[in-house]
């Protein structure tokens, strides 16, 4: 997967990519293609740190979870 073109294949990809690896119970509410390709760089810097991360700690996890609701609420 090539994330360096903005797409919206790409966007719910990482997205869904940031779900899988916070292991989020409330994954099905937070739907990829609920996020727009217009926030693609914010939402690449987070899937960047989220998954060059061994571990994240409840409070990384609760912060990116919290970030990723203002995008999907900026769209």
């Amino acid at each position: 997967m090539n994330l360096n073109e903005k797409s919206q294949a790409n966007v719910e990809y990482m997205i869904e990519q940031i779900k899988t690896k916070l292991r989020m119970a409330t994954g099905a509410a937070m739907q990829a293609s609920a996020f727009s390709v217009n926030q693609y760089d914010d939402i690449y810097d987070l899937y960047d740190m989220v998954m060059n991360k061994q571990n994240l700690s409840i409070s990384e996890v609760e912060a990116v979870v919290s970030e990723l609701g203002q995008l999907r609420g900026n769209h």
